[in-house]
């Protein structure tokens, strides 16, 4: 789990944990990176705002390095209403998209189901 907010990156990491995956957070987008370089992920949720290398800048360099990893885009949304940054996501190979705030339930199901449908 990638994100530059603390709070929502442990309890995501967290509830990950409680629903049986094996998840770990880091705290932007270039550290997320580095760590995806050392170690292999069968799945990858980021935010898609993030100060330093965005959430679309990750999503665009793992799908040059890694066309199988399924990736799933998470947001609050733009407080301005231009970007739609989830949309894009999705376009840019994104397999799930979460708002947040999320529910356990829709979480668990993009996670199950990027899981079981693999690669965009």
């Amino acid at each position: 789990m990638i994100d530059d907010e603390e709070p929502v990156r442990g309890a995501t990491v967290r509830l990950l944990q409680r629903l049986g995956y094996d998840a770990v957070g880091v705290e932007d987008g270039e550290a997320g990176l580095r760590y995806l370089r050392r170690r292999p992920a069968q799945l990858v949720i980021t935010d898609m705002q993030m100060p330093g290398k965005s959430g679309l800048e990750v999503l665009l360099e793992l799908r040059a390095r890694d066309p199988q990893l399924p990736v799933i885009a998470m947001s609050g949304g733009d407080s301005s209403r231009q970007l739609d940054l989830l949309g894009s996501a999705g376009l840019l190979g994104a397999v799930a998209v979460v708002l947040k705030p999320y529910t356990v339930d829709e979480l668990a199901a993009a996670v199950r189901g990027a899981l079981a449908t693999g690669p965009p």
